[in-house]
């Protein structure tokens, strides 16, 4: 996992900012791991009980963001994303999910979690399950899909996620590398011929 130190920038500094503010420490989520953030950091350390060296690693982000989610007892080696490939802003509940997929013969919806467009986040089929995501890759996977994926015409293929559903989602894949480290992350374009899930997965989370 990458560490993340004065001079790093970006979505998961944001996300580490947000955590320090919420712990009651005095830090502007700006992305950028200044020396304000870097002395919150070591504050936050001192007061876990973590080694105080303003660096955010695997120990003091796990304390930062603990996992919510369970862990499967399956061998996993791949995090699979999705799309719904519905349009723009449109919402679409879990429940309308699994009716899809239970209209085309699955158990139970596929994916074994959906982050909506607010960046709340729901679990689908038990990660202790197989999933129904990925032709070829279910076995050894977990399914990740985002509510869209399409232009608001419902015409083409669009990246529509929302700056919360960003956040959510990379907050749940440090949740899921967590759990399984040596697992990759691919789009679901990266083993099939679909735009799903409208974005490069493997670029966009290659340091996660």
């Amino acid at each position: 996992m990458e560490l993340y130190k004065r001079g790093s920038r970006g979505e998961m500094v944001r996300q580490i900012q947000k955590a320090l503010a919420g712990a009651g420490l005095k830090v502007i989520a700006d992305g950028l791991f200044g020396i304000i953030t870097e002395e919150a950091v070591r504050a936050f350390q001192l007061k876990n009980g973590l080694k105080a060296d303003g660096v955010v690693g695997p120990a003091t982000l796990a304390k930062l963001i603990p996992r919510r989610f369970k862990k499967s007892k399956r061998s996993i080696t791949e995090i699979i994303m999705h799309c719904t490939a519905t349009p723009e802003g449109r919402e679409v509940s879990i429940d309308e999910i699994r009716k899809w997929h239970r209209q085309r013969g699955f158990a139970d919806i596929g994916y074994h979690y959906v982050v909506h467009l607010d960046g709340s986040i729901e679990e689908g089929r038990d990660v202790d399950l197989v999933g129904a995501h990925c032709t070829g890759h279910n076995t050894h996977s977990i399914g990740v899909c985002y509510v869209g994926g399409m232009d608001k015409a419902n015409r083409n293929p669009k990246d529509t996620r929302t700056i919360p559903q960003k956040s959510a989602l990379l907050a749940l894949l440090l949740d899921l590398k967590g759990y399984y480290p040596y697992a990759g992350i691919y789009g679901h374009n990266d083993f099939a011929n679909k735009a799903c899930p409208c974005f490069n997965a493997r670029s966009e989370y290659r340091r996660v």
